[in-house]
């Protein structure tokens, strides 16, 4: 799933080239919104919001989006030749001068912009953001002790734009593992700081790179690389699930180090 950076990169990229702009087309391939007609109408901004996308466009209406698993925005020239599509597209903006079409969209929502906190009011502070409170984030995280840290990390609610990569490359710098109850990880407040700044070096490039380096297979600390031995201590990383029955979501982790907690 697309984290917090590349939502705020593909919010900068989408608004370089829409911010200011009337639409000459709008499709939103969407049942309830299928009939919406958006042309003419100039784009205002796009603004990043976690996971989010919110497309302010005149007078006072918000296109928001969410990528989901898999969902992206691509953009080409308006007028030159468009590859083949074989993704769903289920978003078509034109401008004069560009196209832009998102694919896989996992949400499409057309509502007042006065409206906007019905979508994304139950987020937490966004480390990409200008919401961003590492007291607040810090408060939240550690509002449900008896969870697990790896739980209470993805959770939206606590820090907005974290997700699986994020997670496991975050709980291994720190040294703890995905089990760990919040009540036992220790200064929450560095957690949360080195979340932010994992996510705030990597927003300027679609490469996300933990460990310094941009090269191929070299990205990583143990996030994707089950099986393999650990770039610091040579113990094969393990993979495995987390969260509630029906939702749980998956992880890696050392477990030389990243021990679990003495109990």
């Amino acid at each position: 799933m697309p984290e917090g950076d590349t939502v705020w990169l593909t919010a900068r990229r989408l608004r370089t080239v829409l911010a200011g702009q009337p639409l000459t087309r709008a499709e939103l391939r969407v049942p309830q919104h299928a009939t919406a007609d958006l042309a003419g109408r100039r784009v205002l901004e796009v603004v990043p919001r976690g996971k989010h996308l919110l497309m302010r466009i005149e007078p006072d209406l918000t296109l928001h989006t969410h990528l989901g698993m898999d969902g992206s925005w691509r953009i080409r020239p308006a007028g030159g030749r468009w590859p083949g599509v074989r993704e769903p597209v289920r978003v078509v903006l034109a401008t004069a001068s560009v196209i832009a079409v998102g694919e896989r969209l996992a949400r499409v929502d057309l509502v007042p912009t006065s409206g906007e906190d019905a979508l994304v009011g139950h987020l937490g502070p966004d480390p990409l953001g200008p919401d961003w409170d590492p007291d607040e984030a810090v408060r939240r995280l550690g509002g449900q002790p008896e969870r697990t840290i790896g739980e209470a990390l993805l959770d939206q609610h606590n820090l907005a734009g974290i997700g699986n990569l994020y997670r496991a490359e975050v709980l291994f710098l720190r040294g703890l593992d995905p089990t760990t109850m919040v009540r036992d990880a220790g200064e929450l407040g560095r957690v949360v700081r080195l979340a932010r700044q994992l996510l705030w070096t990597n927003r300027e490039h679609p490469e996300q790179s933990t460990t310094g380096d941009l090269r191929r297979g070299r990205q990583h600390w143990v996030y994707g690389r089950a099986g393999e031995p650990c770039r610091r201590c040579g113990t094969r990383i393990r993979r495995g699930e987390l969260g509630p029955a029906g939702q749980e979501r998956v992880t890696f982790w050392c477990p030389s180090c990243q021990p679990q907690p003495l109990t």
